[in-house]
């Protein structure tokens, strides 16, 4: 990338890590996925209790690779053969989890976090239970304010995700949102993290780079 390009995206991310601390979050910005693996190690004891929510952010960046390397104890909701009741199990006991990781649909440049679930149990692990929550964010996903944040989603997270899911929801053919009424609609549970109460407990790492939808 132009380097004059890469400077305005490093001045937007500083920003944004300044409003996180006025938010009572913390931000940092990290170059590669070697570093970004380099400051979760940091952050997490070895043996802790993990877990995740649904997120392409963590498998791209090789966060899940990460946490399957055995230094952790990781509840794997993506784990081969699990029934239905084995993912309810492992989405309660996610809210015991040490750490949870998660990516974000949009974060403002006001230090906030936007997001919409299908479940709930990724926005609620990130509200409240685990002690520690770290949010792995890819440049792409830092918008200027709560408005672009739903437009973000509406035009690009939630078709994308639709994709991925294969749902049965008119944004998968049509690639923007209908606001549907389907059944297999992802778009349920919208959360607005503006502050947190608990000092250290949100961290949010940045990646300088795309990453995830």
């Amino acid at each position: 990338m132009d380097k004059n390009l890469n400077w305005i995206y490093e001045k937007q991310i500083e920003r944004t890590i300044e409003s996180l601390e006025n938010n009572n979050m913390n931000g940092y910005l990290v170059k590669s996925k070697e570093d970004l693996i380099k400051k979760i190690c940091d952050l997490v004891c070895e043996n802790s209790l993990v877990a995740c929510g649904g997120s392409q952010t963590l498998f791209e960046s090789g966060v899940i690779d990460h946490l399957r390397s055995g230094r952790y104890e990781f509840l794997d909701r993506y784990e081969e053969g699990l029934t239905p009741n084995d993912m309810k199990d492992i989405y309660r006991k996610s809210f015991l989890s040490d750490v949870y990781f998660t990516s974000t649909n949009a974060i403002t440049e006001n230090g906030e976090l936007y997001n919409v679930d299908g479940n709930g149990n990724r926005v609620a692990a990130m509200m409240y239970g685990p002690d520690k929550v770290i949010v792995v964010c890819g440049k792409n996903k830092i918008v200027k304010d709560v408005h672009e944040a739903i437009r973000r989603n509406e035009q690009v997270a939630a078709p994308a995700n639709a994709k991925r899911l294969d749902t049965k929801t008119p944004c998968k053919v049509t690639g923007y949102c209908m606001d549907c009424n389907s059944s297999d609609r992802i778009c349920c549970q919208y959360t607005l993290i503006k502050k947190q109460r608990i000092p250290n407990r949100i961290h949010v790492i940045f990646l300088d780079e795309n990453f995830g939808y």
